[in-house]
């Protein structure tokens, strides 16, 4: 009897499945505070007034927000604490689509609609990074806008430049290579079915996805938020969000079925002021800007202008970190500090690291050095007594 329930709960899973591959239903890893997430989000909405006796699902639609992460937070302000939620998008009509190729075989990640892969660029050991990518369409689409969505913990690349080539066969620059402040980056509207990108970078890159938006194209004309709401309660919508920041939610209900769904009017959109971009260091530089997204750097210093943070660069190039390399400007891949003073002992002289396994010879040294002086003391008090003693006899 156990193995046909276990046999009928796994037939369940399956089934269940495919119903939910084209949606988006979160349920994330418990986060502390409320505000840990809503910073997150620049933008909110309230829902204060929703006239229902009982619980009931209700569909807000979101159907002219154009957003880099679907992904939303659904505050209960009576309970302080998050809703689950279902998003779906339906696309009438359908963007042309990409290709990407570039110098690793991952390179179709960058357009394969999925933020859960991403597309990643390994470091030079001995200079920035440089890449070029080449996004390619069937016909001609027209343009005005790259998106370049990063992985968690990324920052930007140092620079870009996008060609797009044209009738003849000409590659036009349409974006100069400038300094990248921004994940979307725009420019006049040019039709083209080749797109040349290269990018610089000085740290490690991953890129989730590559959007180019399609003017003209009807992306989608139907997108609703669904969640469960209880009589009486107020709720608070953050969206668009910079980075994933998925609260701890409990158990959700049948969010999909279209029955008993309460359709309301969405409210104002206004600009979230808990809003802050993701600082991972806590150096009080953004990820997306900071030379050393990992270890706090707050005055970003780069020696060698690699852009790459000296405390992420290893200038010896024996594999360690400078800041964590106890002799940052010679080789030591195996750390060793035989007097335990946290500097290598080839940045460490042979006197020091005897004094220092010998903490008995300073002191002694200092001893020997005070005996001197009081000897000399002593002597020379005695020499002028001496003196003195002399000059009044002789008077």
């Amino acid at each position: 009897m156990r193995i046909s329930y276990i046999f009928v709960i796994l037939m369940m899973a399956f089934v269940w499945q495919p119903l939910f591959a084209d949606h988006e239903l979160f349920i994330s890893a418990p986060v502390e505070k409320p505000q840990d997430v809503s910073s997150a989000y620049r933008k909110y909405q309230e829902m204060n007034s929703i006239k229902i006796k009982v619980p009931t699902v209700v569909q807000i639609p979101f159907n002219q927000e154009s957003l880099e992460y679907f992904s939303f937070a659904i505050l209960d302000k009576t309970t302080n604490s998050f809703e689950p939620y279902y998003f779906r998008q339906e696309t009438f009509g359908i963007p042309v689509e990409l290709t990407a190729e570039g110098d690793t075989l991952s390179a179709k990640k960058m357009v394969d609609e999925n933020l859960d892969t991403y597309t990643q660029f390994d470091l030079p050991d001995d200079s920035q990074g440089e890449m070029e990518i080449l996004l390619s369409t069937r016909e001609k689409v027209t343009s005005s806008a790259l998106a370049v969505l990063l992985d968690d913990y990324v920052a930007l690349p140092n620079s870009i430049e996008i060609k797009a080539r044209q009738g003849d066969g000409r590659n036009v620059i349409v974006v100069a290579r400038r300094k990248m402040n921004e994940q979307t980056i725009r420019f006049p509207k040019t039709t083209s079915d080749r797109w040349t990108i290269r990018l610089t970078f000085g740290q490690l890159l991953r890129i989730r996805e590559l959007r180019l938006v399609q003017d003209g194209v009807k992306e989608s004309s139907l997108s609703y938020l669904r969640f469960l709401a209880q009589p009486d309660h107020a709720y608070r919508i953050y969206f668009d969000s910079d980075r994933w920041s998925l609260p701890h939610v409990g158990e959700a209900g049948d969010l999909i079925l279209d029955r008993d769904v309460l359709r309301v009017d969405p409210t104002e959109k206004l600009d979230n002021p808990a809003y802050q971009m993701a600082d991972s260091d806590g150096d009080s530089f953004p990820d997306i800007r900071d030379n050393c997204v990992l270890f706090s750097n707050p005055y970003q210093e780069d020696l060698d202008d690699n852009g790459r943070g000296d405390v992420c660069d290893d200038f010896d190039k024996d594999g360690v970190l400078n800041m964590k390399d106890n002799c940052p400007n010679l080789p030591n891949f195996d750390q060793r500090d035989s007097d335990g003073d946290n500097l290598g002992d080839v940045c460490d002289g042979i006197e020091s690291r005897f004094t220092e396994r010998h903490k008995w010879v300073p002191w002694a040294g200092i001893g020997f050095a005070a005996i001197v002086l009081l000897v000399l003391f002593v002597y020379t008090a005695k020499s002028t007594f001496t003196q003195d003693k002399d000059q009044t006899t002789g008077a």
